[in-house]
């Protein structure tokens, strides 16, 4: 069965911000990135606690689970059951006790025994949620790259954003965009390959639902620079 490799695409990253630091050296689309290749490092560390075994806290769930079914096997011993002594009251009550206990015990039991899994869905969780908003982030960034007033300038106003970037560059901008965001999709499939847990899942379906809509955007926007460029070839 084939697996995402963390590595690579931690390497993939790493390059992805070296192409933009090179074009785009004073951009704040290279601090994201680098934020972002920060991220996936971390997701990389997270990814191997995730998927190795808690052994301490298995050890202590263990002999909590232990003592727990010890004291209740010992407190039985203290029932008298004699027959002369057997009434129905005192039936009903010691069945209650027992009946209590047993409830307790299962309760913790299952704590206990979904402890670790807890623990290790809650950090994904977390995880997920700071990819999410880098995503939100390079969304931002790439908002304002309207190709259509890149060929009309002149009709920007006073409060307008600057606009400084070529036809080309422009493209190769929209394009890290569309890269990074392509690259947060897969990061957060890694947690969902390591932890198929059912929030873990639906989290990361909603980062690829997310980090899709993103990528159709910025592809719109680079279609229209392209059409752009081959009507002035055709002129």
């Amino acid at each position: 069965m084939m697996y995402l490799q963390p590595e690579k695409i931690i390497k993939t990253i790493d390059l992805l911000e070296k192409r933009i630091s090179d074009r785009f050296p004073n951009s704040s689309l290279k601090e994201v990135c680098l934020q972002f290749l920060t991220a996936a490092q971390e997701s990389k560390q997270n990814i191997h606690w995730i998927s190795s075994p808690n052994i301490p806290l298995r050890i202590f769930s263990y002999v909590i689970i232990a003592t727990g079914l010890g004291g209740l096997l010992y407190s039985i011993t203290y029932i008298d059951l004699k027959l002369e002594n057997t009434t129905l009251a005192n039936v009903v009550a010691v069945s209650e006790a027992i009946f209590n206990d047993i409830i307790l015990l299962g309760a913790a039991i299952f704590f206990l025994v979904s402890l670790e899994s807890r623990l290790k869905t809650k950090r994904a969780l977390k995880s997920l949620n700071e990819l999410r908003v880098i995503a939100h982030v390079i969304d931002m960034h790439q908002l304002t790259k309207d190709p259509y007033v890149n060929d009309s300038p002149q009709s920007a106003t006073e409060n307008s954003p600057k606009r400084t970037l070529t036809k080309f560059e422009l493209q190769r901008y929209l394009d890290y965009c569309s890269e990074a965001t392509a690259l947060i999709g897969k990061v957060a499939a890694l947690y969902s390959q390591s932890l198929p847990d059912e929030a873990v899942v639906r989290a990361v379906n909603e980062i690829e639902v997310l980090t899709t809509g993103l990528s159709r955007k910025i592809w719109q926007k680079l279609t229209i620079l392209n059409e752009s460029n081959n009507a002035l070839k055709d002129k």
